[in-house]
């Protein structure tokens, strides 16, 4: 039988991650990064922290500081979005537009986080 070698991610892929909650007063985290590598579930990534601002319930912020991040991706406490390699990492905010918070670069790319259950 012939060994198939492949990786579900692999270096330079951009991914948008949301880490799941597991009580109502959880941090709401989001993580927008460029992979670095990726092995035995694990993703190393660079890029950005999004949390929820405790003074505006319904926007996400970006932290200023640039973080490399070990993320579980086989563990099921995240939900994982690979993204165009044509985003611009710097350019990524939310939007909160008609009812509706969306992830993007203000170019081509969004992305609507009610979709995963925001509320």
């Amino acid at each position: 039988m012939k060994e198939h070698n492949s990786t579900i991610l692999k270096p330079g892929e951009k991914i948008h991650v949301i880490h799941r909650r597991h009580f109502e007063k959880d941090a709401r985290r989001h993580f927008v990064g460029e992979v670095e590598s990726y092995e035995h579930g694990i993703a190393r990534a660079s890029g950005y922290v999004f949390v929820l601002d405790d003074l505006n319930k319904h926007m996400f912020v970006k932290r200023p500081d640039h973080r490399i991040k070990l993320i579980p991706i086989s563990s099921g406490e995240v939900i994982v979005n690979v993204i165009p390699e044509s985003v611009d990492l710097e350019e990524v905010q939310y939007e909160l537009k008609d009812r509706a918070l969306h992830v993007t670069d203000r170019k081509a790319w969004r992305i609507d986080v009610k979709e995963f259950g925001w509320s």
